[in-house]
């Protein structure tokens, strides 16, 4: 098993600052609590400010939120989009992920990254508090960026990281945890829920969440 994972699996059983700080180690990111964060292609930009708490950026679907009961809007070309972002309302937590940010709540400023389109950000706000998640910044996806995630997500990031500290990305897609570590931010992919190609095509292919 890689350090990444070891330290995934401590700070999902409650050794939050142990985990993050493995894995720190692992990807040359940031350790909880201390360092600088990966600016644009993996350089590093100025210290964080000593009075803020770093950024624990976290993905909603598939982190937090379970959208398999959505997919079946998904499954046949063209999508129905409309119907599948409609049932987001519904969408059971994820004790895993729900626990989780919980956790990094503690000691960080929580940011909810998400390919979701700005249209919803109401009924997102509105799931994220009746779970009674963290309140922090929503980025969400505009409604007419096509975009990969990946690429959405990093270009977020950047953003994010030219003057704070990020500590902790947690995201399940495979290609945006690639390329996130290939850039050198610290990164936890959440892992509780199998990964649907039919997911994968909506936020890698379509741009569409």
């Amino acid at each position: 098993m890689t350090d990444a994972a070891d330290a995934a699996r401590s700070t999902a059983t409650g050794s939050t600052a142990t985990g993050l700080d493995r894995l720190a180690a692992s990807t040359g990111g940031t350790p909880a609590g201390g360092g600088t964060a990966p600016g644009a292609g993996g350089t590093r930009r100025g210290a964080p400010i000593p009075a803020q708490r770093p950024l624990a950026v976290i993905d909603v679907d598939g982190v937090v939120a379970d959208v398999r009961h959505r997919l079946q809007y998904l499954r046949s070309w063209p999508g129905d989009w409309d119907a599948f972002f409609a049932a987001a309302p519904a969408d059971p937590p994820l004790t895993e992920g729900v626990e989780l940010v919980r956790r990094l709540a503690l000691d960080h400023e929580v940011v909810w990254l998400t390919g979701r389109p700005e249209r919803s950000r109401e009924a997102t706000s509105r799931w994220l508090r009746e779970q009674g998640l963290p309140s922090g910044e929503l980025r969400m996806r505009p409604d007419d960026d096509r975009r990969p995630a990946r690429v959405f997500k990093r270009a977020e990031l950047r953003e994010l990281g030219a003057n704070r500290q990020v500590a902790v990305v947690v995201d399940d897609d495979p290609a945006v945890v690639d390329l996130l570590r290939a850039d050198g931010w610290p990164v936890l992919r959440a892992q509780w829920l199998e990964y649907e190609s039919t997911l994968g095509n909506a936020q890698e292919t379509e741009g569409r969440t």
